[in-house]
This record gives C-alpha cells, structure tokens and sequence, in this order.
C-alpha cells in the first residue's frame, strides 16, 4: 500500500523486505486492492492566514480551520474541535446526503416507471377514444346518409302527387278546348248557310250545341313539402367528458414499532437527539423530559419543570428551547442550568424553531402587543439574516405562526394559527413570497375544521400535516400541494399532537391523555413508514 505496486510472493520475501523501513509497509491481499482506503494525515494541514503554521483544530463557530496563532488571537472563546472530529462529521453528513440521493434516485427510478406505465395506460385511452370517435362518425354518417335519401325519396313522392293532380286538370281543359274550337267553327259555318228554309230548320240543333259543359278544376293544389335545415348539436355526434387526474396512485404504509407509556399528560414537543435519546415536552403543562428506550420502556435521565413552546436540537447536539415570556432562546448547560443562548429575537417572543437543511435556525416569532409575527433566518452566531413580516403589499404573512418545517427546494412551511378552531400551512418560496396555503380538504374537513398542531418534513422531501379534530395525517409535496392522508385511527393511534422523524428515518407521534383521564399517560409512538 506504500509503494502502490503489485508483487509476486517472491517479491514479497526476498526484495521488497530490503526496502527502507519495510517492516512498517502495509501488505494486502490482491483480493482486497480497493477495500482498503489511506488514513488521511491531519498534522500537516498549513494555516491559510499564518505562514509557517499548522491547523491543528477546527472552530465550530466560524467553521474553519485554526493554528495555535489563530486561537490566541480570534478563537480562544469559539467552539473548537479536533479536526479528526469534523472530518468525520463531514463524511458522516456526506455519507448521509449521498445516501439521501441515492434513496431520492431510487425513488425517481420507481416513479419513472410508474409515470411510463401511466404513458402507456393514457395512450391506450387514447387509441380507444380516437376509434371510437372515428367509429361513431361513420356511424352518424351512414345514419344521416340515410336519412336524406329518405327526405329525397319523400320530396319525390310529394311532387309526383301534385303534378298528377295538376296534369289531369289540365288534361280535362285540352279536351274542352278542343271541342269549343270544333263547335265554334261550326257555328260559323252555320251561321253562313245560304238557305234560309235550311237554317231555320237546324237552327235549334245548333244552339244545343253551343252549350258545352265546362270541366270542373280543383280550386288548389297539395304542394311540394319545404325543406327546414335542423341543428346539428352535440346530444347527436357525443362529446368528451372529464377523464379525471392522470396521477400516480400513492400506497401510504405507517406500521406501529414500538409504544411507549409515559407520565406526561400531552406529548407535545418531540425532539430526537443523534445519540438515540429523545427530549419530550409537555408544552403548556410545565415539564421537559430526556428519555432513553430501554427495552419496551422510556428511561428518564433528565426532567425539568419548564413550559416550552418550541424546541429543536441543533448540530452539536444541544437543545434550544422557546421559552414564555423570553425574547432570547434558552439552552440547557451541561450542568443543567438554563440559560440565555446567542439568539434573540427582540422585539417578537419565539413560538417555535427549526433547523434546515444548512443547519441555519428558523424561529417563528410574534409579539401580541405590537400585532406583528414573523418568520426569521439566523445563522449560528445568532445574526438575523433573513426576516419575513410583510408580503409585496407590506400586509402581513402571517396571524400566528406556530410550527415550521423545511423541503430541499429551500421551501418554508409555516403552520398558522387563524383562530382557536382553524389553522392553515403557508408556503414560502426562496424569495419569502407566499407561493401556496394549504386550508384542508374538502372531503376530509367537511365536518370539522382544518386545525393544523404539528408539521414535519418526510425523508422522501415530502410535509405531513397532523390535523387535530379529525386525527388525520395530510400529506403535501414540496410545494404545499395535498397529494394523500392517512387516519392514524386506523392503525389504532388515539389523540395524536406531535410529529416527530429520527436519524433512521422512522416517525415519533406523541399523543395527549385520553379524554376525561385522570392519570398522566400520554402515549409515543415509533412508526415505520413507507410510501411518503
């Protein structure tokens, strides 16, 4: 490993053994060339301010690496680590995003098969709407070629009628013309005659004759039926009909792991730490609690009597608390004291905190007196860099912004209180503009109102809502857009508040007390899930 070269056995023994320093050279196996990597040599790292200097630790707090000098001069007060620490840190947190691509790839891979089956199943629909269309259409047109053969045919009959009515009229008039013609010629050549004794004697005769019966034509005749042009109109030909969402049919699976009996009237914080523990609050109730699983039971290795109305562990693995009536956030020591921590958010009170994906604090803040709440950026050395009050319009984002989750797309998730009775989740863009608001859906809070206590970012990138009255889980994409839900009722959760994911990816839900109980027994859960 060396000398990165490939040896023989004879090699081995009788050359490379004379090598310099030999005995201290690594030797594998051809078969494990690639399992093995190089320790990498943290004493030789040179100070990129101090020339001559090697880093020989790291500063949390301005995360870089620090000389002797750069502590005595700067970083003596500042979070220092080995560097050995942070490298591992780093590839820990490396390891975890390419395990995340990966995992967000395989899930890409499933759903483009799922979308080229749903390709395939719409150009199948397709091909049969287009024929039968097609089909129909040679089926009216037979049927309309039909029917104006017919029109014609009765048109035809209808005009036969009437001119044979007519000729025979007619024929009758040519008859009595005819005959008048013969007669008045007659009469003529009567009225001529040379012979007196001769005409007196015909002269009767003759005026019999001249009275001719004149036919009898009818007064009217039938005539040929007009034609009316009728309308052509959908009823007739068909038309084409909503075929619904082309969607990929989503199998939501939540399955129960383990249930955990605590002594806390309501769960209403869940905040798991990266050594397995977890911190659990009961909110208003006054009393904060670090537990351990321990078999089928939660061993209690901290408790505080402390009203906390947010709280979330950051990187180091510390708990920061929103605390009544404080404008900074509070940190428990490792003696157990609490105490101020480097963010405040004067003049707003904080509601709730979290931790994106940089690792950068989100506080949700209000303050009732001044009639203002926002949503706040911080960065680990406590600076505000971001504030959200206002929108375009400089009216309000926000009534009472009360839990907040992240997505990859830097999206911001904020649950808003609008009443005692309603909530809605309001979805800020990168730019802080409000790009959706979730308000419930229709079907599901058609009895009872959309009451949002909890919101949570999946590892799949997706947000689950915890919806109080109905005790059903919403669950949107990134952009705030429902997609599925899932009632905790049926896997036989009961009063669930709070929501909660570890390191493992598995769910925390905590739960109130059953209704009417006098005991303190609010319940979590552990949750493996799928699907979402």
């Amino acid at each position: 490993m060396d000398c990165s070269i490939l040896m023989c056995g004879h090699c081995k023994e009788k050359v490379h053994s004379q090598f310099k320093n030999a005995q201290d050279h690594k030797i594998i196996k051809r078969e494990e060339i690639g399992l093995h990597t190089e320790e990498l040599d943290f004493t030789n790292i040179k100070c990129a301010v101090h020339t001559g200097q090697s880093s020989c630790l790291y500063c949390n707090t301005c995360e870089i690496l620090v000389c002797p000098t750069c502590i005595a001069k700067v970083h003596k007060k500042h979070d220092l680590i080995e560097i050995s620490d942070e490298y591992k840190k780093k590839v820990e947190k490396l390891k975890k995003g390419q395990s995340k691509m990966q995992k967000n790839n395989s899930n890409m891979n499933e759903k483009k098969g799922e979308l080229n089956k749903l390709m395939s199943a719409e150009n199948s629909k397709y091909s049969k709407v287009k024929q039968d269309i097609v089909s129909h259409e040679k089926t009216v047109k037979e049927q309309v070629e039909k029917y104006f053969k017919e029109l014609i045919n009765k048109l035809d009959q209808s005009h036969e009628t009437v001119l044979t009515s007519v000729k025979t009229d007619l024929n009758a008039i040519s008859v009595f013309t005819n005959q008048t013609n013969d007669k008045i010629k007659q009469v003529q050549d009567f009225i001529e005659i040379t012979n007196a004794s001769e005409f007196f004697k015909e002269v009767k005769t003759m005026e019999k004759s001249t009275e001719i019966q004149q036919p009898q034509t009818k007064p009217s005749y039938s005539s040929s039926p007009k034609f009316v042009p009728g309308n052509i109109n959908q009823s007739m030909i068909g038309s084409l009909q909503d075929g619904g969402d082309l969607s990929v049919e989503i199998h939501i699976s939540l399955v129960i792991n383990d249930t955990y009996q605590t002594e806390l009237e309501l769960i209403a914080l869940v905040s798991p730490c990266i050594d397995q523990s977890i911190w659990i609050s009961s909110g208003k109730y006054g009393m904060l609690q670090r537990v351990k699983h321990e078999g089928s039971n939660l061993k209690v290795m901290s408790e505080f009597n402390i009203k906390v109305y947010g709280m979330a562990v950051n990187p180091s693995n510390q708990l920061l608390l929103c605390v009544q009536g404080k404008t900074w956030l509070q940190q428990i020591s490792s003696t157990g004291d609490l105490t101020d921590s480097v963010y405040d958010v004067t003049p707003f009170y904080s509601q709730t905190i979290h931790f994106n994906n940089d690792n950068k604090l989100i506080v949700a803040a209000s303050n009732d007196k001044l009639k203002r709440s926002a949503v706040i950026i911080m960065n680990k050395k406590g600076d505000k860099e971001t504030v959200y009050e206002h929108d375009e319009h400089n009216q309000p984002l926000f009534n009472k912004p009360r839990y907040i989750t992240t997505t990859s797309n830097e999206n911001i998730h904020v649950v808003d209180f609008l009443d005692d009775w309603s909530g809605k989740v309001v979805i800020l863009g990168q730019e802080g503009n409000i790009i959706n608001q979730y308000t419930g859906h229709p079907t599901i809070n058609k009895s009872e109102p959309f009451r949002p206590v909890h919101i949570v970012t999946t590892p799949s990138d997706n947000v689950v809502v915890m919806d109080l009255f109905t005790q059903i889980l919403h669950i949107l994409n990134d952009n705030g857009h429902f997609i599925s839900y899932f009632n905790t009722k049926d896997i036989g959760i009961e009063f669930p508040y709070s929501l909660a994911f570890n390191t493992t990816g598995q769910l925390y839900i905590g739960c109130s007390k059953a209704a009417g109980s006098q005991t303190k027994e609010a319940k979590l859960y552990v949750i493996n899930i799928a699907g979402f």
